[in-house]
C-alpha cells in the first residue's frame, strides 16, 4: 500500500502535471511541425494550389500517419528539377537541330563549306570536278553543275589525313 500511495502521490502532484503538460505541448508541436513540412514540400512538388491544400489537410488531419502516406503518393521530383531537365532537354534539341559539323579526327568545330579540317587537315568533303563545290558523300550528281561525282574514299566513308605542306629549307 505504501508503494501504491507513492506512486498516486507522484500521479497527483505538480511534477506530474508539469512533465505532462509540456509532453503534451511538445507531440502538438511535432504535429504542427510535420503538417508545415508537407505544405512546404507540397509547394515545392505540386503546380495546383488545391492539390497542396489538399495535401496539407493530409498532413493534419490523420496525426503523425497523414505526413507518412503523403509521402507515399507525393511526386517524386521536385518542380524546379522538372523545369530544369526541361530547358537542358530543350537546349540539347537546339544543338542537335544546329548540326554543328565537327571534324571526325580532331573534333574541331567545321564550316559545312569546308572540304579539308583547318586544324588536322582531314579531307572532310570531296571537291566537284567541275565546279569545284564541296560534296555530301552521298551524292552521285554535283547539284550546282550537274557533274556526275566520281567515287572516292570520302564516298566510302573513311577519311584521310592530308599531309602537311614541307617547307624546304633555305
Amino acid at each position: 500500500m505504501i508503494a501504491d500511495n507513492g506512486i498516486f502521490n507522484f500521479f497527483s502532484s505538480g511534477t506530474w502535471a508539469v512533465i505532462r503538460n509540456l509532453t503534451l505541448f511538445f507531440v502538438a508541436v511535432f504535429w504542427l511541425a510535420t503538417a508545415f513540412w508537407v505544405f512546404k514540400d507540397a509547394r515545392r512538388r505540386i503546380e495546383d494550389p488545391w492539390l497542396v491544400g489538399m495535401a496539407t489537410v493530409l498532413g493534419l488531419v490523420p496525426p503523425f500517419i497523414g505526413p507518412l502516406i503523403y509521402m507515399l503518393f507525393r511526386p517524386p521530383e521536385y518542380l524546379e528539377d522538372v523545369r530544369e531537365r526541361e530547358l537542358e532537354i530543350k537546349a540539347m534539341e537546339e544543338r542537335l537541330s544546329r548540326r554543328d559539323m565537327h571534324c571526325p579526327v580532331c573534333r574541331a568545330e567545321v564550316d559545312p563549306a569546308f572540304l579539308i579540317c583547318p586544324v588536322c587537315t582531314t579531307r572532310l568533303r570531296q571537291s566537284c570536278a567541275n565546279c569545284k563545290a564541296p560534296l555530301e558523300a552521298l551524292w552521285q550528281v554535283c547539284p550546282y553543275c550537274e557533274t556526275p561525282v566520281a567515287p572516292s574514299a570520302v564516298d566510302l566513308g573513311q577519311t584521310q589525313a592530308l599531309a602537311p605542306p614541307r617547307r624546304e629549307r633555305s
